[in-house]
């Protein structure tokens, strides 16, 4: 009498909102996130879209909590850090989550985040300023500044004037050095290998100016 082999079933990952939102991350930056949606993501986890509706109810909800997920990894500054410190390790964190997350930034760099742990965030940024002896109205206006100034630059490293879209028809490179030799000159110090330098030089002047003004009666 043949014996039956018998079949192997393969445990199957169990779906939680952490797996969901880890894959929803790796979905929008692989497509994207015009390329977003339910049914793909529910494809890469395996299992049908309305058990990801069960976890997270909409497509913000979702965006939610992806959002959450990536403030949740910064190192974040501590309350005992003296101001201008506090503040430069602020941006150099949100710039991080930038270059980790480019095509997920282009949704956070406009996030409201009135969540709570947009909330969050924004009452220990704005704290720091609060301690460090600036007023509520100087307050506002340099944080302000400051966000500017990172969600501009980091949107610009991570998706901008590099990836952005080229003329129809590029003057070609030995052209440009002959009819424009200031942008040849300036050309390689555009690259990425440059990205670093740029930001820290232009937020330590910003810094500078923030804390003269502070220092004036």
């Amino acid at each position: 009498m043949p014996v039956t082999a018998k079949k192997k079933t393969q445990k199957r990952e169990p779906l939680t909102p952490d797996r969901i939102v880890g894959m929803a991350l790796e979905l929008v930056e692989r497509d994207g996130l015009s390329g977003f949606s339910f049914r793909k993501l529910a494809g890469d986890l395996g299992c049908e879209a309305m058990s990801i509706y069960y976890h997270y109810p909409s497509k913000a909800h979702l965006f939610d909590a992806m959002a959450t997920h990536c403030l949740a990894k910064a190192n974040w500054p501590a309350d005992s850090m003296p101001w201008r410190a506090a503040i430069r390790q602020y941006l150099t964190e949100f710039r991080r989550i930038a270059h980790e997350n480019p095509a997920f930034f282009q949704f956070l760099a406009l996030y409201r985040m009135n969540s709570q742990a947009g909330l969050n965030l924004l009452e220990n940024a704005l704290g720091v300023f609060r301690r460090g002896g600036f007023p509520p109205q100087q307050t506002a206006r340099y944080f302000r500044l400051l966000s500017y100034y990172v969600v501009g630059a980091a949107l610009d490293e991570t998706s901008g004037y590099a990836k952005g879209p080229s003329a129809a028809a590029p003057v070609p490179g030995d052209i440009v050095v002959r009819d424009y030799p200031t942008v040849a000159s300036v050309g390689p110090f555009f690259s990425s290998s440059g990205f670093d330098q740029t930001f820290y030089t232009g937020l330590d002047l910003l810094l500078d100016g923030i804390e003269k003004a502070h220092r004036q009666p």
